[in-house]
């Protein structure tokens, strides 16, 4: 029924730079929408990015909006979220998620697979 793995998570400094992947398996990936989310300890799950099912589309939440940039490579069956600029509060479990003919929600509602998230963590 389809599986996403994220990978791509670490340490990094502030002002630093890392590229996230989440790898799609099962599912017919060029009609899924996927979307970026993140868990910080102690708090609920907040949105980061969107991108429509055919990638005319995206949305950011204004916490990252000019500093992260979503893109779907259909080919690959992979999504990317390339983060810049990072700050200590961008530290958190990051997961990917998607949605057959999905838009850009942002709500975990809006999706019905998810990955098992993967651990970015910025240094001041």
């Amino acid at each position: 029924q389809g599986q996403l793995v994220e990978s791509g998570g670490g340490l990094v400094q502030a002002e630093g730079s890392l590229r996230l992947s989440c790898a799609a398996s099962g599912l017919t990936f060029n009609r899924y929408g996927l979307g970026w989310f993140r868990q910080a300890p102690g708090k609920e799950r907040e949105f980061v990015a969107a991108i429509q099912w055919n990638g005319e589309d995206t949305y950011y939440s204004d916490s990252v909006k000019g500093r992260f940039t979503i893109s779907k490579h259909n080919a690959k069956n992979t999504v990317y979220l390339q983060m810049n600029s990072l700050k200590p509060e961008d530290t958190a479990v990051y997961y990917c998620a998607a949605r057959l003919y999905g838009g850009t929600g942002s709500t975990p509602s809006d999706y019905n697979k998810w990955g098992q998230g993967t651990q970015v963590t910025v240094s001041s």
